[in-house]
C-alpha cells in the first residue's frame, strides 16, 4: 500500500489511536501494540506534562515507536487552543497538532471560526496542523487552502459510536482534497472503519471505539484489519453498482 504522508513524515499505519478512556495502563499498551499505530494522540489539557510524580497516561509506552499527536481538546476558542498547543511542544513531545475547538457542550461540534483561527495561528508558527472539523465541505476546502496539512472531518459525533452519518459530505471532502483526510470521531466498529477507508479516506483516528469495547485489545487488533481492508478495497477499485444482475460466467466458448 502506498504510504500515508502528513506533513514531511511518512507513515506505514492509516490507524491513528487515542491513549485515553482505557481500564488500566496494561490494557492500554496491549491494545496500542496490537493495532501496530504509528501515531498516538493524547489531550494536554488532561496530562501534567511537567511533573514527573504525576501519573502519565503514556509512561507505559516505548515513545521512540510513535509520532506523539498532542490534541487541543477542552479548548473553547483559538487562544486556548494555541497556548495548550505550545504547551505541547514546549515539553519537547512533537511539532505535530491536532486542533480541536469544541463550539456546542452538548454535540461537541467544533466552532468553525475559532477552529480556523487556531489553526491559522499556529500554521504560522510552524505546526504540522491537523484540524477536527465538522463534515463541513466548504469548510475543509478553506482550511486546505490556509495550509493545513490535513482535515479531520467527523463521522458523527464524538464518542457516540453512531459511525458515518453522512457518507456524501464524507465523500465530497474525499474527492476535492489533496491533503490528507483522517475520518475522526464517531467510529464504533470496524465496519465504520473500513467503510471511511473505502470512500477514499487516508486513515482513521478513533479512541472510545477500542477503549470502550468489551476487549479493547481485540477490538484494536480489529480496527487494524479493517483500515487495511478497506484502503486495500478502495486502491483495488470496487465494480459498479448496476440495477439488474449480471451473469458471472461468461457467454461465449460454451459445450453446445
Amino acid at each position: 500500500m502506498i504510504m500515508l504522508k502528513i506533513g514531511a513524515k511518512h507513515f506505514h499505519s492509516r490507524l491513528m489511536l487515542g491513549t485515553g478512556k482505557y481500564p488500566s495502563f496494561k490494557m492500554q499498551k496491549e491494545a496500542v501494540e496490537a493495532s501496530e499505530t504509528e501515531i498516538l494522540t493524547f489531550t494536554v489539557r488532561r496530562m501534567n506534562i511537567f511533573d514527573a510524580d504525576e501519573p502519565n497516561l503514556l509512561e507505559a509506552l516505548d515513545l521512540e515507536k510513535y509520532s506523539l499527536l498532542p490534541n487541543t481538546a477542552g479548548a473553547k476558542n483559538a487562544e486556548e487552543a494555541v497556548r495548550m498547543a505550545r504547551l505541547a511542544y514546549a515539553s519537547g513531545l512533537c511539532d505535530m497538532i491536532k486542533v480541536e475547538v469544541i463550539g456546542c457542550d452538548k454535540t461537541l461540534l467544533p466552532d468553525p471560526f475559532e477552529t480556523m483561527k487556531a489553526s491559522v495561528q499556529l500554521l504560522s508558527e510552524g505546526f504540522t496542523v491537523l484540524t477536527y472539523t465538522s463534515d463541513d465541505v466548504v469548510l475543509a476546502k478553506r482550511l486546505e487552502e490556509e495550509g493545513v496539512h490535513a482535515v479531520m472531518p467527523g463521522a458523527s459525533p464524538i464518542g457516540s459510536g453512531q459511525g458515518i452519518i453522512n457518507p456524501g459530505n464524507l465523500q465530497f471532502i474525499i474527492e476535492q482534497s489533496e491533503i490528507p483526510v483522517i475520518v475522526d470521531a464517531g467510529i464504533g466498529s470496524p465496519k465504520d472503519a473500513a467503510w471511511a477507508m473505502e470512500l477514499g479516506a487516508d486513515g482513521v483516528l478513533l479512541n472510545t471505539a477500542v477503549a470502550g469495547a468489551d476487549d479493547p485489545v481485540k477490538m484494536s487488533e480489529a480496527m487494524k484489519l479493517a483500515i487495511r481492508s478497506g484502503r486495500l478495497g478502495y486502491e483495488a477499485g470496487r465494480i459498479k453498482q448496476k440495477t439488474y444482475a449480471t451473469k458471472s460466467s461468461p457467454e461465449y466458448g460454451m459445450i453446445e
